[in-house]
Parts: C-alpha cells; structure tokens; sequence
C-alpha cells in the first residue's frame, strides 16, 4: 500500500477502505508519512468530502491511536455532553451535577481552555483543593461511588487527531465537516462513553456561522455515532451572544452555582435542562424527552442537583462551602461598569469579540502556554432585547489592573460589541433543531 495511490484515489472523488483509513493514520501517527502528503491528503478531503463510512474508519482508528479509557466498571449508561464552543458556555458545570443527581453516571474527561477563556479544567481550578487530576482506579471508583467525576484529559488520548489538528490548522483545511466531525467524535468515543449528546453552536459567537453548516456538522457526528454503536444526540444553539451573563473562570463558575439555586440566566437555564434531559433519556432513565425533561426540572428545583455539586466538588477534594459562599471563589481586584453612550434597544451583542477582550483581560490564552488569571472577566448587564437610556451600565469588567490606558481600552472594546436600534428587537431562538437517528428536527424556543 503506497500513501501517493491513497492521496491520488482521495483527489479522484473515491472513498478509502477501512484498511486504507488506517494505513494513514498509523502511518502518520508513528512520522512514516510526512506532512506534506497528509496535508494533500487532508486537502483531497477538503474538496472531494467523506462517505458516512469513511468518516468513521477515521473517527476509529484516531480514537485507537491513543489511550482508551475503560469505563466499563462503572455500572450503568454512561452518557457525556460535548459542546463545539462559545462564549460564556459554562453548561457542563451544571450538567454533571443535574445528570449525576437523576442517575446517570458522568465519567468526563475534559480539557483546558485556548482562546476566549479557560475550558472546564480552567474553571474547576478556581474551586480550592479541587484535584483535576485522579488516578485511573479513583477516577473510577468516585464515579461508582457518587456518580459523578470531572478530570483533566489524559495527554496520550487521540494523539493523531491532534497531530492531525495541528496540519489542517496551518494548510486551511479545518473547516471540513468530516475531519471536524471525526475531531469532535474520536475524543468522545475514547473517553469510554456509551452515548453522547452534542450541543453544536451556531452563529457569529460559534466556529460554525451558518444554521445549515451547524445541521450538516450534527448530522456528520450523529452518523459517526450510529455507525460505531454510539447513540447520539445533537442540539443546535444559538451563540449570536453569549450564553449566561458571565464571560470569565470563577465568574462563569458563580453563574453556574446560581443556575443550581434556580436563581441563574434564563438562557443558560433553559439550555441545561434541555441537554439534560437528553442525557437523563439516553442514560436510560426515561422513555421519552418529555419524561425526562420533567425530571430535570425537579431536580433543579428541589435542591437535589446542588447538593450533588458539593458531594462531587468534596469528593474530588475541592471545598464545598463555596458553593454557599461563592464569594470564596477568586475575585478580581476592580470592577469597572461599562455605560451605554445613547439610548436604544441592544439588537446584538458580538459574542466574540466580547470573548477576545475577556481573554486580553487574562480570562483566556492566546498560546497554548499563557497563564490564565482565573478572577477576571466580563459581566454582561444587558442583553439582546434589553432597553438601554444613556448612561446606564451594559456590562462590568473584572479586573486587576487600574492602568489608565488598558482600562479605557478595555472599557471600549467592551462598549463596541454592542449593537443598538431605535425600536424592539426580537431574540434569537435559543435552540435552532435537534438532531437525532430519525432525522432534524427543527425547533425554536425563546
């Protein structure tokens, strides 16, 4: 088998076997295939698209490539949540808990954060003591235990997609919706996961723009899903603003301990208790989404998804009197309002350049590398549909830095994300479609 026949049957429009699929992805993890032809391979892709079969022989042999976590210890449907990104996307702190909380047990693996700010890793951090990091056998014992364990992502999982992440970044070929669906999917199916639900974003905030590239990318991972005997679930949502009202590591950490109260952002809140549900339902504890909808809903309102937060947080050595005292969590030294100049209706809010400013105030990472300061970030005062008079705070920078010139700069990057019009603004629908084995279903919530 030679790599250059591969590459030339690719660039004629015809679909790989499975041998052939990983032919080149062992070849390319262990350096026998260079970068250069994997880059025209990757390029052929880009053009010429997948088969649904092909797409999962490579999400398999990247998922193999690597460490694949065994879960099967822990009894039960082990269901994760994966989010595509955005800003403000502070779900699956919610979700663990709310999910543990119905039974479903939530062995996640997650990662840490490059770009508008920390990743879930990034957050937990801000909780005292948490340990991200678990041996393998407690990693799995505390699930078994109390059914709920977030740790830090293994270095060795799918070192062939990264390796392959890493080319695609640099010869423009990332968006293709098969080598992003087999991205999205190998990591998920090495983590040891039964069944997985997608929240796929979609809008200016999102990696994918468009409504109908998002629907194409959930239907592209639901398929992978099927074929390797994952059932899937895929939720389109909007990410035109941003989701919640805090943009920031332990400020997102306070809005979801607020969410667990029944006191957070109605977006955030309805959201949760969508996935939730999907979750509640995949993990085989009720027969439809409407059942375990209801579920979700009582968990959050009892108090019981709360107290599975500090069982969880404690459990992994974190302290959970946080989570009655979120004024523990770290806090930045100023807060600084940011008013509105005019008056008017917000009519949109630019989820990420919002983003970007929250990560030049030391939220996010630029590089790899970057420290993170965990205190910092942005809290939105007004949202889309919001009225505004002149003068009126829109949004408050945390930060820890008084230096009269990066405050005014911050100050105005802040102001120029928002958008104002002189009449009423309908929002945006919070939830586009879900897609599931039986097709699109397509939906539009407030």
């Amino acid at each position: 088998m030679r790599t250059v026949d591969l590459i030339q049957k690719k660039r004629d429009g015809k679909a790989l076997t499975t041998d052939e699929i990983e032919f080149l992805i062992r070849g390319y993890s262990t350096g026998e295939i260079p970068d250069y032809q994997m880059s025209a391979w990757a390029m052929a892709v880009f053009f010429n698209g997948m088969t649904a079969k092909e797409t999962a022989d490579l999400t398999l042999a990247m998922a193999r490539s690597g460490d694949q976590a065994d879960l099967s210890p822990i009894e039960g449907i082990k269901v994760d949540k994966h989010s595509t990104g955005g800003v403000g996307d502070t779900t699956t702190l919610i979700l663990a808990p709310l999910v543990a909380a119905a039974g479903v047990p939530v062995a996640k693996m997650s990662g840490r954060g490059l770009g508008h700010t920390g990743g879930t890793i990034d957050k937990l951090e801000s909780i005292a003591g948490y340990r991200v990091e678990l041996s393998k056998e407690d990693f799995l014992r505390q699930v078994q235990q109390i059914g709920v364990s977030v740790i830090s992502q293994s270095g060795n999982i799918t070192p062939a997609d990264k390796k392959l992440y890493g080319l695609r970044d640099v010869t423009a070929t990332v968006e293709s919706i098969p080598l992003i669906a087999s991205s999205i999917m190998s990591k998920k199916i090495a983590s040891g996961t039964d069944a997985i639900v997608l929240d796929v974003k979609t809008g200016g905030g999102a990696f994918m723009k468009s409504l109908d590239e998002s629907i194409k990318l959930a239907q592209a991972m639901v398929e992978i899903g099927g074929q390797v005997g994952r059932e899937t679930v895929a939720v389109i949502t909007d990410m035109e603003e941003p989701l919640g009202l805090a943009v920031g590591n332990a400020l997102e950490v306070r809005e979801a301990i607020d969410t667990l109260r029944g006191e957070g952002p109605a977006d955030l809140t309805e959201l949760c208790l969508v996935l939730g549900a999907h979750m509640v339902r995949l993990g085989g504890k009720a027969a439809t989404y409407e059942e375990a909808r209801s579920i979700t809903e009582e968990l959050l309102r009892s108090g019981a998804a709360l107290d599975k937060l500090k069982e969880w947080w404690q459990a992994q050595g974190g302290n959970p009197e946080m989570a009655d005292h979120p004024e523990l969590l770290p806090t930045a030294e100023y807060q600084v309002p940011v008013a509105a100049v005019d008056d008017g209706v917000v009519s949109a809010i630019d989820a990420e350049a919002l983003g970007v400013t929250a990560m030049m105030l030391g939220a996010g990472r630029a590089k790899k590398d970057d420290d993170i300061d965990l205190s910092v970030g942005i809290l939105l005062r007004k949202k889309v549909g919001d009225r505004v008079t002149a003068g009126e705070t829109i949004a408050e920078l945390h930060m820890n830095s008084n230096e009269p010139m990066f405050t005014e700069d911050m100050t105005q990057r802040t102001r120029e994300v928002f958008t104002f019009a002189a009449g009423e603004m309908p929002k945006a629908p919070l939830i586009y479609a879900v897609v599931t084995k039986h097709g699109v279903e397509r939906i539009h919530t407030d």
